[in-house]
């Protein structure tokens, strides 16, 4: 991952070098410079699952390590293992250290990064930009106390940190998500920094040099009209993504009952078009066959984790049928054909459209894997809520 960074940052060197570049672009702030996120994040949050249950608790975490590795979810790219709110006690010790709830982590949040670091897996963690976390118990947060906080994760072993917006005092946003980048750096350990924002300032006009990813919108919920929401805003929001600073629609709610199981693919297909960091929020200890069909397609994994890194944009959104576009670093494009509507629906585009040139051309249905050829047009009929996805060769 350094090396990656070092290579980028040569390769800005020698433009400005030559004068290609201005003096004024020697220290670019394209994108948080720590050598992570290069795809999206993938991994799994038990926010949506457990929120702040008594269930949520060590032995639970470590059931999810465990399940993540024997279901082959880890092999699918599913590394980081994070805790939401709730894992710490209710104010900090005499020295003002964060301290690990006694009854749900009874050995501490180092044992349980080290038992999910045993399995080859990453570990995460969860704060608040502000006086104090978002649950009602009131948590401590991280306002103030960004240098302490960070080096005490690190010494735990903590490699993803998510950094919520409430209680915030009214301070400035980009100030207070700055302070906390800063500290993380000073640490020394590599630590992923997700900024929870919710979209309120417009963090993809400012955080692609503070953080790796950062929440556009509210929270979601299992409910197809909430993901279509949030879809509805992200999409909009491609150009301010890349490798290393992803735009965040929020955590996957895909195999939490709510949704159907066409619609829980869409929301996973979307995601992927999107670019999207892929974390679970279901308990995928109890997942059902078609829940980790869905949570492991690896045809449509690759097109969230793919090297080029560009999020999917609609080239056209009429009438409640979507058509979306990604180019891929092969050469490859993937076209979705998303119906939002209640009813059945043909959807069409044509290989122009989607700026592939003319000629014959391979058609991999990423669900349910036909082959087919198409010199011009490319269409299918989707059904209620549901995407077609493509790969075209």
């Amino acid at each position: 991952m350094r090396r990656t960074v070092l290579t980028a940052l040569a390769a800005v060197a020698a433009l400005v070098g030559s004068g290609v570049l201005g003096a004024t672009a020697a220290t670019p702030a394209l994108a948080l410079d720590n050598g992570l996120a290069l795809t999206p994040q993938m991994g799994f949050n038990n926010w949506n699952l457990t929120q702040c249950g008594s269930q949520f608790n060590e032995a639970f975490v470590k059931g999810i390590a465990d399940t993540l590795v024997s279901t082959g979810l880890k092999d699918a790219g599913y590394q980081y293992v994070n805790l939401d709110d709730c894992w710490a006690q209710s104010s900090r010790d005499a020295s003002g250290n964060l301290v690990p709830d006694k009854t749900r982590f009874p050995h501490g949040i180092k044992a349980v990064a080290d038992y999910v670091h045993s399995k080859g897996l990453k570990f995460g963690l969860y704060s608040s930009a502000g006086t104090k976390t978002c649950n009602k118990a009131g948590f401590p947060g991280g306002l103030g106390h960004e240098k302490q906080d960070a080096a005490l994760w690190a010494s735990w072993g903590v490699d993803y940190l998510k950094y919520d917006n409430c209680n915030n005092q009214g301070q400035d946003a980009k100030k207070r998500y700055t302070a906390m980048r800063d500290a993380l750096a000073a640490t020394g350990r590599p630590i992923l920094y997700s900024i929870c924002e919710w979209g309120q300032n417009q963090p993809w006009t400012w955080a692609a040099s503070v953080g790796n990813s950062w929440r556009t919108t509210g929270d979601i919920n299992d409910s197809y009209s909430k993901m279509l929401s949030i879809y509805k805003a992200n999409i909009k929001l491609g150009k301010y993504a890349g490798p290393g600073h992803w735009n965040d629609p929020d955590m996957l709610e895909v195999g939490n009952g709510k949704m159907s199981d066409t619609e829980y693919r869409s929301h996973f297909t979307l995601w992927a078009m999107m670019s999207a960091p892929l974390l679970i929020g279901s308990d995928i200890r109890k997942a059902s066959s078609a829940t980790l069909t869905i949570l492991r397609n690896a045809d449509v994994i690759a097109l969230d984790q793919d090297a080029k890194g560009v999020q999917g944009n609609e080239i056209s959104a009429a009438n409640g049928l979507h058509v979306i576009r990604k180019p891929l670093a092969d050469g490859d494009t993937a076209v979705a054909l998303f119906n939002e509507t209640g009813s059945t629906a043909k959807i069409s585009t044509t290989l122009s459209a989607i700026g592939v040139s003319a000629g014959t051309h391979s058609l991999t249905d990423l669900w349910s894997k036909a082959k087919s050829t198409t010199t011009g047009p490319i269409s299918a009929s989707v059904p209620a809520h549901g995407t077609v996805v493509y790969r075209v060769h």
